[in-house]
């Protein structure tokens, strides 16, 4: 499937064509609807400056809320380590 992004409003975001997939993929990663590997093929970037693109956008690699936090608690306390 391809999807045409009209010139119109790539020159209204002020990115190049390249730019924007990125654009596109950093916020797909971000709210997880994308994997890392989909998203920096999305990207047309190689994995590792995907990588370094999340870095410098400050950008987690990976997501760690409140549900693992108890899950890892959990399973601590069932270990005996807590």
């Amino acid at each position: 499937m391809s999807v045409v992004i009209p010139d119109e409003i790539l020159q209204a975001s002020q990115l190049s064509p390249s730019e924007f997939r990125q654009e596109i993929a950093l916020y797909l990663f971000q709210t997880g609807r994308l994997t890392l590997g989909y998203a920096s093929r999305l990207a047309d970037i190689p994995l590792n400056a995907f990588r370094q693109l999340l870095k410098q956008r400050n950008i987690p690699l990976y997501s760690y809320d409140v549900e693992d936090f108890e899950l890892d608690l959990k399973n601590l306390h069932e270990l005996g380590r807590l």
